[in-house]
């Protein structure tokens, strides 16, 4: 195909216009390293401070006021549910039983003797009716000191260890006394408070780890158990509660723990720490088009971990944002990118 010469001088000076306006711009474009914004493995890893807690815990006191006579445990010892733990004078109490079974006994033999005058019609109904409450009442009376009698045993209301003894036996006793203690701490509770923004990474099943200034080279492994349904709206924190194994007792109840929640399963669309910039309370990010020309966009964060930060919205996987020269870059300016920043699978970067 023959071309004239006028048109093959207008085509070659139009190229030449565009090759010099594109080497114009390229002349002009500031050097920048990026990289890609990616989602990747990026665990969660929540750090706080605990307070052990018994699975169960009770002070031991009498019910009534009465002497102590017989203590059957041992201090640190650890009881079954229902075992006897000490015992009350109840000689008091045994005489009533017996004055009040008496009482019953007379009561329901004049009941079967009003029965069968009432049978022959040889009785009001009125008086059969009060025998019938007489021993009603004492059989209710029955109950009462049979129940007295029942509160001079103190037994263990669940298994667990009994503390120190805090009376001597003869001692006069109320209920206002405290005659030992008695915790079931396996498995033992750890209270801990996290911040409401790790609220979404909480949930009972979550697996905890936990240490102890007591026992510093052991682990205590367990999960989260449950989470309190409310924020306090001073510290903006909220309490969570972990169950740990405890078989051998180290841990007590009170002991200050360090907790760690670790959550592998997290995936997160991470960028470059030092892609993001800072404007007061706002944090932005500059990014390459296709065109290589920038674009500057409002981003929020999250997490921070290995110069890596999670990015909740205001990016896309694979948009492509500065991570070195954003003190050049200028929004819808051009730039040359001389080198990519590669961040692995696992959310490691170089």
């Amino acid at each position: 195909m023959k071309i004239s010469g006028n048109r093959f001088l207008r085509a070659l000076s139009i190229g030449g216009l565009i090759l010099g306006l594109t080497v114009s711009d390229r002349v002009g474009a500031q050097p920048v390293v990026v990289a890609q914004a990616k989602v990747v493995s990026f665990p969660v890893v929540l750090e706080a401070v605990g307070t052990a807690r018994a699975n169960e815990a009770v002070e031991i006191r009498p019910l009534i006021s009465e002497r102590l006579t017989a203590i059957h445990f041992q201090e640190g010892e650890h009881v079954e549910r229902n075992a006897l733990l000490v015992e009350l004078d109840a000689t008091q109490a045994r005489a009533s039983v017996a004055s009040a079974r008496a009482a019953l006994v007379e009561s329901e033999a004049q009941l079967a003797r009003a029965e069968r005058l009432r049978e022959a019609q040889s009785l009001a109904q009125a008086e059969y009716d009060t025998r019938l409450a007489r021993r009603d009442s004492d059989r209710a009376a029955l109950s009462a000191v049979e129940s007295a009698l029942s509160k001079t045993e103190i037994r263990a209301p669940f298994g667990g260890r009994v503390g120190l003894r805090r009376v001597s036996i003869g001692s006069l006793l109320s209920p206002e006394t405290v005659i030992t203690t008695l915790d079931d701490t396996d498995p033992i509770k750890v209270d801990f408070d996290v911040p409401e923004t790790a609220l979404a990474h909480l949930a009972p099943g979550h697996r905890i780890s936990t240490r102890s200034v007591a026992w510093p080279e052991a682990s205590f492994v367990g999960k989260v158990a449950s989470v309190d349904t409310r924020v306090d709206p001073v510290s903006r924190s909220v309490t969570a509660r972990g169950v740990l194994a405890n078989p051998e007792s180290r841990l007590r109840p009170g002991m200050f723990l360090t907790v760690v929640l670790l959550r592998e399963d997290v995936q997160a669309l991470v960028v470059p720490e030092q892609a993001i910039v800072p404007e007061q309370s706002r944090q932005f990010v500059f990014v390459v088009g296709d065109d290589d020309r920038v674009e500057k966009r409002e981003v929020r964060i999250g997490r921070r971990r290995s110069s890596l930060v999670e990015v909740h919205s205001g990016l896309n996987p694979g948009d492509r944002v500065i991570a070195e020269g954003t003190q050049r870059a200028r929004p819808g300016s051009l730039v040359q990118v001389v080198d990519e920043i590669s961040v692995a699978d696992d959310g490691s970067s170089p």
